[in-house]
């Protein structure tokens, strides 16, 4: 078998992997969405869900006044998260940083985070993590 991996120019454990998962198209009407009305937030999620693929995105719209949480908290994953829209406070730890349209952050693991919105319009954050 390794032979034949090394005709085909991968290695064995390539053909363990099973098949390659499909593309995913998920159309902006049909976005699996969950609000909550205590943080003022919206969360669309903008993979399929399926457990395709190795990533998880999402986007976060933040009303003015909005929060993740009332204290920072850290997630099981690595997170990555862009300003797409307005702008926000992200606590890490102790530490605020307002982060604005185009700003991105890199939060590993067990780093404390709070998003909050104390500004006069709506933030939206993308944020994508790995399975």
């Amino acid at each position: 078998m390794e032979r034949i991996a090394a005709g085909l120019g991968v290695r064995l454990a390539e053909f363990f992997n099973g098949v390659e998962p499909a593309p995913v198209v998920v159309r902006a009407d049909g976005r699996m969405l969950l609000t909550s009305e205590w943080s003022k937030a919206r969360i669309e999620r903008l993979g399929g869900g399926g457990g395709v693929g190795g990533l998880d995105a999402v986007l976060v719209t933040i009303e003015p006044g909005g929060m993740s949480g009332k204290q920072p908290y850290s997630a099981l994953r690595e997170e990555f998260a862009l300003v797409l829209k307005g702008r926000t406070v992200l606590t890490l730890g102790q530490v605020d940083h307002v982060l604005e349209s185009g700003d991105a952050v890199t939060i590993p693991v067990g780093v404390g985070r709070r998003w909050h919105n104390p500004y006069s319009t709506a933030v939206g954050i993308l944020v994508a993590t790995s399975r």
